[in-house]
């Protein structure tokens, strides 16, 4: 069994003594206490030391890639291909599959050699003769240092801790600037209050408090570099007639120095925020262009890096920066939030409330794939970006412009105003309606004259009549009596014929089953078509939902 190491400048080749020996892994440790026991168990067959220090980290760098360097394969070729029949010990996995595929060696990997090397790392010195320990921490301190400044200059991720730095120097900086100038209004405010409500803008209040200090000075005093002439002139007046309290001059060259520190960092964020939006333009343009520098830089160090923000799906970054809120949602069992990081982007902020979410969604999806290409990509224009951004504004535009439009055949044309036209009533008064006679002709036609005539005579025949049946009455009263009997028996089974139920027909049951059924038909028409408007709003409803 042979091994093959690397160690600071040199390459060398162990040959296994005794075998037996390394079947017992827990207790080989035992083998290496001493040089003298180590030396019974390995030897040194071979070892090929490098020119200089860049051979060496040529090397090293290939062997923690798992790659075969050039240097190793000459060493291979020329000594184990001789005994191509014994086993080559390697602490690598992958390295040992490149060497049996381009060598045909047989590799040996496992944990006895794992602690075989451990071994003999313990015993470097004692089993490496004519290397000074003194210069041999030397050789490892200087090869460390070279392959420490190798990792960090090719790097994936060396980029993206600038704009992590920098994002978090911004806001720490926003703060600090919030606290200082809320300091300084609040203790100049104390000598001169008006000054606060007439110079808004926090940096020109600053520079105007350096300039001036005292208010008793803003009179003489020309500000006009600093201010308008109209607020130098209320500023001037207010000076006047303030109510403020009289201070030192040690309180206000305390005050002119917190100006000082103001106007200083104020400057520096501006030169800051260029570095920030040139970084980001270099290292993710098409990101910068879709939600811009300081959304995008705040997504990467969030994530960490660009690489690490490239690894999350859409939805992950539409949520980024709002972890607790959707969380406290899932716990709670109540809707989870739409947005996080995402939602200081310009698109999201010029949409109404309504349409955030459906924007903020369709914007991270487009976001993942410009970070993607930005991440994974060779190509650093950022036409990308501005085609995806674009797809996004007209999507927003539709969204914006659903609103106006009007139910039509196609549902697609544009609401359109009608010209207007003054389409007015003229009514005239009606004076009929003043008059409470009835409205009936004074003289009658000679139609009305004669029906009234007729009606007078044959009231006039019915009179003559009944009077001759009162005269036979009292003449005839027993003849009277038995038709009265008789009246009276007719009238008897007239009753018992109406009482009696008429025959029903079977036409008539028909009839009747025919309507019965029409009836239910309808009741059961009626109730099917509640059910189906009951679902399609829900359906809607599930609809809408999903969309948001």
């Amino acid at each position: 069994l042979n091994i093959i190491m690397w160690f600071c400048f040199v390459f060398f080749l162990l040959q296994v003594l005794n075998e037996k020996k390394l079947q017992e892994v827990d207790s080989l440790w035992k083998e290496f206490e001493t040089p003298e026991k180590a030396n019974k168990i390995v030897k040194l067959k071979h070892f090929e030391k490098f020119q200089d220090t860049t051979e060496a980290l040529a090397a090293s760098t290939a062997l923690v890639e798992g790659k075969l360097s050039k240097n190793l394969k000459k060493i291979l070729k020329k000594i184990v291909a001789k005994d191509a029949h014994e086993q080559l010990a390697v602490a690598d996995a992958k390295l040992g599959g490149v060497i049996k595929d381009k060598l045909n060696l047989s590799c040996i990997h496992s944990p006895m050699v794992t602690e075989l090397m451990r071994g003999i790392r313990s015993q470097i010195e004692g089993l490496i003769t004519g290397l000074p320990s003194r210069e041999m921490a030397a050789m490892c301190l200087g090869l460390a240092h070279s392959l420490s400044r190798y990792k960090l200059k090719f790097s994936p991720d060396k980029v993206d801790t600038m704009i992590i730095q920098a994002i978090s120097l911004l806001d720490d900086l926003d703060k600090e600037l919030n606290n200082y100038i809320m300091r300084c209004r609040e203790w100049y405010g104390w000598h001169f209050p008006e000054l606060g409500k007439i110079i808004t803008d926090n940096l020109m209040y600053c520079k105007c408090v350096r300039k001036v200090g005292d208010r008793s000075n803003f009179a003489s005093s020309d500000v006009s570099d600093i201010l308008p002439e109209e607020i130098e002139e209320d500023v001037k007046a207010a000076a006047e007639i303030s109510m403020g309290t009289e201070v030192s001059e040690e309180d206000i060259n305390n005050i002119i120095h917190l100006c000082d520190q103001v106007i200083e960092i104020s400057e520096y964020r501006t030169q800051l925020y260029d570095y920030l939006k040139n970084r980001m333009m270099a290292i993710a343009p098409n990101l910068t262009v879709m939600v811009g520098e300081l959304v995008g830089a705040r997504l990467i160090a969030h994530a960490g890096s660009l690489l690490n923000l490239a690894k999350h799906p859409a939805s992950t970054v539409q949520l980024l920066g709002a972890e607790k809120a959707l969380f406290r949602a899932l716990k709670t069992k109540r809707d989870t939030p739409k947005f996080g990081l995402i939602y200081h982007a310009s698109l999201v902020g010029q949409t109404n409330t309504k349409n955030k979410g459906k924007i903020s969604r369709m914007l991270a999806a487009k976001t993942a794939l410009t970070i993607r290409y930005d991440a994974l990509g060779e190509d650093t224009s950022a036409e990308m970006g501005a085609e995806n951004r674009l797809k996004v504004e007209t999507r927003l535009r539709l969204l914006e412009e659903r609103g106006i439009r009007r139910i039509s055949g196609t549902g697609k044309a544009l609401a359109r105003t009608d010209k207007y036209q003054n389409k007015s009533e003229v009514k005239i008064f009606d004076p009929s309606g003043d008059s409470t006679l009835p409205a009936v002709s004074k003289k009658r036609k000679i139609q009305e004259v004669e029906e009234q005539d007729t009606e007078i005579a044959v009231k006039a025949k019915k009179f003559k009549a009944e009077m001759k049946e009162e005269t036979t009455v009292e003449n005839d009263e027993p003849v009277k009596k038995k038709k009265k009997k008789k009246d009276k028996e007719k009238q008897a089974e007239e009753e018992e014929v109406l009482n009696e139920e008429p025959p029903t027909s079977p036409t008539v049951e028909l009839h009747v089953l025919l309507c019965f059924y029409i009836m239910v038909w309808f009741i059961a028409t009626f109730v099917c078509f509640q059910n189906t408007e009951k679902k399609k709003k829900k359906k809607k409803k599930i609809k809408d939902q999903d969309e948001d």
